[in-house]
């Protein structure tokens, strides 16, 4: 494994969007297990709003979308800001005033068995918080969502398209459901690309990196607005150390580092911060460092900052106590980030 002072490679970027889609899964079963199915509704509404009003018009120049009539200019962007996650959505021309999306299988937001536990709560909730909300957005109050199938109700996944209607939608109309369409035939030739003069493959690596580490920053944040600090903490660090245990082995064996003591350990830990763009200064030892402009509570204020944290690390610490010689990794909140220490576990408990 490269040494964490080196730039990142494509290996790093992909471990850590492996982890933070992992923790994200994690965290959808968690929340979906303990609460209930209305709070998991209004969870995945607030936090697919909060994505929405930080991503959606920023991205449309980014994008090349600008010009385009709404309903296609709308379906062509789930297909391009969810590719570039590793999303694969398909797109279908039906005029200028109605487009089409499919999300395909196997699903990224519900991946591998994940997607048997998670409430139909979970689906109305993005729907309103993002699609419905398109038309809002743009300052088109005639543009709408018409869902045709859903994910969790055992039909053909997320399927639906952008319409222009010919008046102006009350709140209510904004999203509707007809089950008994279905799409038109899917021409690869029509699937829109994201421009090649902006998108490299450097940068298509680090948004896919950015895509999972934004689901987990503003789910646990918007978390915070459903429940209290007391629980999110609970719930959000569980899952978090529970997705360190179990993926410890899988992300050392992606970098081909092999963790044996706590050096090992914390080169592993500073090689996937160094990944983030985050900042990396040694302290007294390999094993004792200051982790500090971390891109996981970039912008947060201090309340949402600190809770985030909080969750965040117990991913490291699940690494470190999967380790066959278990290891103890301890995390002190600084002004500025965080002091990292990794010892073998006798040291604490002695």
């Amino acid at each position: 494994m490269q040494d964490s002072a080196d730039r990142p490679d494509f290996s790093v970027y992909q471990a850590l969007a492996k982890l933070h889609h992992q923790y994200f899964l994690g965290l959808q079963l968690m929340i979906s297990s303990n609460e209930s199915p209305e709070l998991v509704g209004e969870w995945m509404f607030r936090l697919f709003r909060q994505q929405h009003e930080d991503k959606f018009l920023s991205s449309f120049s980014k994008l090349g979308l600008d010009g385009l009539p709404h309903a296609v200019a709308c379906a062509r962007y789930h297909v391009l800001s969810n590719g570039v996650g590793g999303v694969p959505v398909e797109y279908m021309y039906e005029s200028d005033r109605k487009a089409w999306v499919r999300f395909r299988y196997p699903r990224w937001m519900f991946a591998g068995p994940t997607i048997c536990g998670i409430p139909v709560s979970a689906s109305r909730g993005f729907l309103e918080g993002w699609y419905a909300h398109n038309g809002v957005s743009l300052g088109n109050p005639r543009l709408g969502f018409v869902c045709v199938s859903e994910d969790m109700t055992g039909e053909f996944g997320l399927c639906g398209y952008f319409l222009e209607y010919d008046h102006d939608l009350a709140p209510e109309e904004r999203l509707r459901f007809a089950r008994q369409e279905r799409p038109p035939v899917f021409m690869l030739e029509e699937q829109p690309k994201p421009p090649l003069s902006d998108w490299g493959e450097d940068r298509l690596a680090k948004a896919n990196r950015n895509y999972a580490v934004e689901y987990v920053r503003n789910g646990v944040v918007q978390l915070s607005t459903v429940l209290p600090v007391e629980r999110v903490a609970e719930l959000s660090g569980r899952a978090a150390r529970l997705i360190g245990l179990q993926y410890a082995a899988e992300v050392s064996g992606d970098l081909d580092c092999q963790v044996s003591d706590a050096a090992s350990l914390a080169a592993l830990m500073k090689s996937l911060f160094t990944g983030m763009g985050d900042q990396i200064k040694p302290l007294d030892g390999q094993a004792h460092f200051c982790h500090e402009n971390l891109r996981i509570v970039r912008g947060l204020e201090q309340e949402a900052r600190a809770v985030l944290l909080a969750a965040w690390c117990e991913l490291f610490v699940g690494m470190g106590m999967a380790q066959q010689h278990m290891l103890a990794v301890t995390a002190e909140i600084t002004g500025s980030g965080l002091e990292w220490q990794v010892r073998p576990a006798e040291a604490v408990s002695a």
